[in-house]
């Protein structure tokens, strides 16, 4: 990737969403992680810009980066260096090699590399072998229905012998030129062509010219997982998967689905999903070691008891100074807060909030708060009913607080704990 060695991803909140530990490890285990401390491996770095998103993601940890490129690592090293990170350590070495390192991770991140591998399970295998009991990778599959027409522009130009060698600007220009020369209602080019990007040389050869490249499939990817000895965790983008937003009425569902839907497993449904709408280019995905006798009981079982005791936390990548004074600001002036602008990811429409139960969030930019604590301020905020004019007693601002974090909670925007989850 030619990204300039000064860009800072420090504002790119969804970017560091992603890669902080948090995330996943909260998806996985419902607690959160202190990444101070924590050894995170960046395997196939390139040119260290995905490192240094890991580093400003997680505050503390120690960053490693692998690549077989030693002008990329000499690259990844000048970055994170200018950038202040001076205790990130760089090396020349193959994922099938990572036991040499000598560490074990509490995260690896794997992007864009792993469907490069004639057989994934290899390096599914090493980045195993180096993980921690609980540590977490990330790491992502071509979509084999999504990619299809660009593996069909891939045989053509391999028939055409554009593939022979490693394509060069000959090569690229040549396939430009063959595509633009096409008729707009050529399948090929209606399908893969785009004007505004057929000069960009990287596109091109990340693309039509991509040597190596291979798609897969949901059962693939789980029987891959399953020979690795690892275990899905959750898709990235999670909920850009979920069959339900599928279709028109989900209160109306053919009676066929109403009934069989809700028990397909977890494969099932995102194998179905990709079925019907192969719109993800990538299969991008959390594993790790399979969970063996812990407990992790969803908010959604929690007992009263469990509310009542749980502590809140702001995912780490809201907690800015941005979003807490645009919170001040819709409070002060009464407008609605838009808490999904900050990180989009999760969500495919605007997550909004009132004002006033936006108010009752405001502890939580100085530190994670009981959620008895947010009831109490609730009730201080919202004393009465509008309607009735009747105090709103305990009970009923438990239940409208316990409603609000359900909801932030599904986008991961807020972190339930349960006590003694720790």
């Amino acid at each position: 990737p030619r990204i300039p060695l000064e860009q800072s991803p420090k504002n790119d909140y969804e970017l560091l969403f992603i890669h902080n530990l948090v995330t996943p490890y909260y998806l996985k285990y419902q607690k959160v992680i202190n990444t101070e401390g924590k050894i995170i491996l960046d395997a196939g770095c390139g040119s260290g810009y995905k490192s240094l998103v890991l580093a400003e993601a997680n505050p503390g940890a120690k960053i490693v980066g692998i690549d077989i490129s030693e002008q990329s690592i000499e690259l990844a090293r000048q970055r994170l260096k200018y950038h202040g990170f001076d205790h990130a350590e760089f090396y020349v070495l193959s994922i099938e090699d990572l036991p040499q390192l000598g560490y074990e991770f509490d995260y690896i991140n794997n992007d864009e590399s792993l469907y490069l591998f004639p057989d994934i399970t290899v390096p599914l295998k090493a980045m195993n072998s180096v993980l921690k009991p609980e540590g977490i990778i990330r790491t992502n599959l071509h979509s084999a229905f999504q990619r299809t027409h660009y593996f069909r522009a891939q045989s053509l130009f391999k028939m055409m012998g554009l593939m022979d060698k490693n394509p060069t600007e000959l090569e690229i220009g040549l396939t430009g030129e063959i595509m633009q020369g096409l008729k707009d209602q050529v399948l090929l080019k209606s399908q893969t062509y785009n004007s505004e990007k057929i000069n960009d040389q990287e596109w091109v050869l990340m693309n039509y010219l991509f040597q190596g490249d291979k798609g897969y499939t949901i059962p693939e990817l789980f029987a891959a997982l399953r020979e690795s000895k690892l275990e899905l965790i959750s898709m990235v983008k999670w909920r850009n998967w979920e069959i339900m937003d599928l279709f028109k009425d989900t209160e109306n569902l053919p009676a066929f689905l109403a009934m069989s839907l809700p028990e397909l497993s977890v494969e099932d449904r995102l194998h179905f999903y990709e079925l019907l709408h192969p719109i993800h280019r990538l299969i991008d995905f959390w594993c790790g070691h399979p969970i063996r006798n812990e407990s992790i009981i969803p908010v959604s079982n929690w007992t009263d008891t469990d509310w009542q005791t749980a502590q809140v936390h702001l995912h780490p990548q809201l907690k800015t100074t941005k979003a807490k004074d645009d919170l001040i600001e819709c409070i002060k002036t009464q407008k609605p807060y838009e808490v999904s602008q900050y990180i989009k990811l999760p969500t495919l429409v605007p997550i909004t909030l009132e004002s006033i139960r936006a108010a009752c969030l405001l502890p939580l930019w100085d530190g994670s708060q009981p959620v008895i604590s947010l009831v109490e301020r609730w009730q201080q905020i919202h004393p009465v009913n509008p309607v009735t004019l009747e105090p709103i007693n305990g009970q009923m601002a438990f239940k409208q607080v316990k409603d609000l974090l359900e909801t932030l909670d599904a986008f991961l925007y807020v972190l339930l704990e349960r006590s003694g989850s720790n």
